[in-house]
């Protein structure tokens, strides 16, 4: 039997998207190159994994099994990879780093381009998201989070800094409507503050109890467009401590929502733990920061 691990691959993403063009999409393939593939496997195979008809692919009982089996056997390529890169200890290769949509991701990128510097030959690769990433699947190397420590048995976890966000007005906007000054008043004035999707973030989670949706006047997905309404005056929003300082025009309200316990983590996965690559990044985000 004939099986190569590339087709087992590529089904297995037909299955999770549902269709060969979205698996196309994930895989960087063509519709004719992924069908091929899923051909050779149920070929190879004798079995039919998929029934096709208009809406996309379904699976079969066959199909079914391979989908359950198959996290697992990812999860032990990845971790052999990862062991193999472990042992040859070069600094080069690609580098794959999830991190949060957000203004810290900034603070990274000093310690980035010295890290290039020294090691020309490793090419990194950010994914930003705020959706935790698994680090035992594979798809990425690093991740660096904001938020609680985070608590995993297989995850080896180091703190780069601290976060202290407190919330500010500009003086313009304080000229226009004053400061709050009790948690009773917050409720009287304009907020510019992070959509939905970061509500659950402590110290957002908190204000939010205190004031009515008609306050907040500017809302987006990205905290730097946050930032930049309440530098402009829009409303009174969040900003880290460290980043509201380039701003001498910022004024923090007298109330203060606490980020307790929150701060930069620096994550990877156990297996990961000798890798040459990671140890250095490390060092050099640190030194930068």
């Amino acid at each position: 039997m004939n099986v190569s691990w590339d087709d087992f691959r590529i089904a297995y993403q037909v299955a999770e998207t549902g269709s060969l063009t979205g698996a196309g999409k994930k895989l960087g393939m063509n519709h004719a190159t992924v069908l091929r593939h899923v051909n050779q496997l149920e070929q190879a195979l004798d079995v039919r994994l998929f029934i096709r008809h208009q809406r996309g692919y379904r699976l079969t009982d066959a199909g079914q099994l391979m989908c359950n089996e198959m996290p697992d056997i990812k999860r032990y390529f990845t971790r052999l990879e990862n062991r193999l890169s472990s042992v040859e200890g070069q600094i080069s290769g690609n580098l794959k780093i999830t991190t949060v949509v957000s203004a810290y991701s900034s603070y990274l990128y000093p310690g980035f381009k010295a890290f290039r510097d020294q090691y020309p030959q490793l090419h990194l690769q950010l994914i930003a998201t705020d959706e935790i990433i698994p680090l035992d699947q594979g798809a990425a190397h690093v991740s660096i989070r904001v938020g609680p420590k985070p608590n995993s048995p297989d995850l080896i976890v180091k703190q780069l800094t601290e976060i202290n966000t407190r919330y500010y007005a500009a003086q313009s906007y304080v000229d226009a409507f004053g400061l709050p000054a009790t948690l009773a008043e917050l409720n009287q004035h304009q907020w510019a503050l992070p959509s939905a999707e970061k509500h659950h973030i402590p110290f957002i989670k908190a204000l939010l109890q205190h004031i009515d949706s008609e306050q907040i006047v500017y809302q987006s997905n990205n905290f730097p467009d946050v930032h930049m309404a309440v530098i402009a005056g829009i409303g009174i929003g969040p900003m880290e401590q460290h980043e509201a300082k380039n701003y001498p025009q910022l004024v923090p309200i007298p109330t203060e929502f606490k980020n307790k316990g929150e701060a930069l983590w620096f994550v990877y996965h156990k297996d990961l733990k000798d890798s040459a690559r990671i140890k250095e990044l490390y060092e050099y985000i640190t030194e930068y920061l």
